[in-house]
């Protein structure tokens, strides 16, 4: 063999394997074009046929609006208060994005009662009810749009009927759900001013019983004690709504950071206030008496402030309960969502198309590969 004989040989070669050029991968594939056409043919009627025999399923749809946060009420209210108005304010901060509502659908609690309501462990034939969730899941699509806030819930199922019921089950699993859970900003405040006019009730009605039954005598009448004991009473409501914020700020913030310092200076403040009122009664008249008369001006206080934000809570959480608004109901769909036997088609005569010619290409390799001799090691 000469030289260039041997160089050319050699080129055919990449590593161990023979190589094809373009121009005999362009003959090959001229002179079986017959067969790879026929493969491909062959391959698409199979998966024609097969798609065919595959279950159809219809998708369903509905789309909601979820609760918006709004300015509260209170906030027109909330400058009169003094401090109670940073323990509120706080509560205000509260968000309830739509991605907050898409886990609630997507919660063991909805998937179970969408499960017991169409008796999806027997439908989909699982015998565990974790499994049946996970089953349905797969067969669910909950998303929320990023500029526009709408819930989207997507449904697969074979009966068109059985996947607009499920989809609009979904819908009224949240409506319930929200309303056993304080998920706004509102209903957050509402149960917060529910608890502590409750207590403040209580404690009102005590010091109104302790004060009857202290009596009244002339020293008494004589001090007049009603306008140092309201005055003494705002202080002291005060003081206990700064105390409260410091400890909700303290969960947040370290000790030394300025938010903290400011609510401990403006809590000492306060306290200094109260402490000097106090001072100024000692040994004025019937100091039993006034002290309780103080004590029952005080929860009345409490009381009245808790009344009023309560009262502006309920108001904001009666608007944000137009609660799920539905944009679109979900109805039975008249079109099937699968199999999408085109799409399967094609893509199974494209594999037929790509494996019949890789077949080719691998055999004329294998053929080039015996009818090459192995170079031999130059000396």
């Amino acid at each position: 063999m000469t030289d260039q004989a041997r160089e050319s040989a050699q080129d055919d070669w990449i590593g161990d394997e023979p190589r094809i050029s373009l121009i005999e991968l362009g003959a090959l594939l001229s002179a079986r074009w017959k067969l790879i056409t026929a493969v491909a043919v062959v391959s698409a009627f199979v998966a024609f046929i097969a798609a065919s025999l595959l279950p159809k399923w219809y998708t369903a749809t509905t789309v909601i609006l979820p609760p918006q946060q709004q300015q509260s009420s209170a906030a027109a209210v909330l400058s009169q208060l003094g401090a109670l108005a940073g323990l509120a304010g706080g509560l205000t901060n509260v968000k309830s994005p739509a991605d907050q509502y898409v886990a609630l659908m997507q919660s063991v609690t909805i998937s179970d009662r969408i499960i017991d309501q169409f008796k999806l462990q027997e439908l989909y034939d699982e015998e565990f009810r974790q499994d049946a969730r996970k089953t349905l899941l797969k067969n669910v699509r909950i998303s929320a749009g990023k500029k526009d806030g709408l819930i989207t819930v997507e449904v697969d199922d074979r009966d068109p009927k059985r996947a607009a019921d499920m989809a609009n089950a979904f819908v009224d699993g949240l409506r319930h759900m929200t309303n056993n859970l304080a998920v706004s900003e509102a209903q957050q405040r509402r149960m917060f001013f529910e608890q502590q006019l409750s207590q403040t009730k209580e404690r009102l009605a005590k010091a109104q019983t302790a004060l009857e039954e202290s009596g009244i005598t002339q020293g008494a009448l004589k001090v007049e004690p009603k306008s140092a004991a309201e005055s003494y009473a705002r202080l002291r409501a005060q003081a206990t709504a700064a105390e409260v914020k410091l400890q909700t700020l303290r969960r947040m913030f370290a000790d030394n950071t300025p938010e903290v310092t400011q609510q401990q200076a403006a809590l000492n403040a306060l306290r200094e206030q109260v402490a000097r009122a106090e001072r100024q009664d000692d040994g004025k008249g019937d100091s039993d008496y006034i002290n309780k008369y103080r004590e029952f001006k005080y929860q009345e206080a409490l009381f009245d402030i808790f009344v009023k934000q309560y009262e502006l809570a309920k108001v904001d959480e009666s608007r944000e309960g137009a609660l799920i608004q539905v944009v679109d109901t979900a109805l039975p769909p008249e079109k099937k969502a699968g199999p999408k036997r085109v799409l399967i088609t094609l893509w199974a005569m494209l594999a037929g198309a790509l494996g019949s010619t890789l077949f080719l290409i691998v055999r004329r390799r294998l053929a080039n590969k015996a009818a090459t001799p192995e170079p031999r090691a130059s000396r």
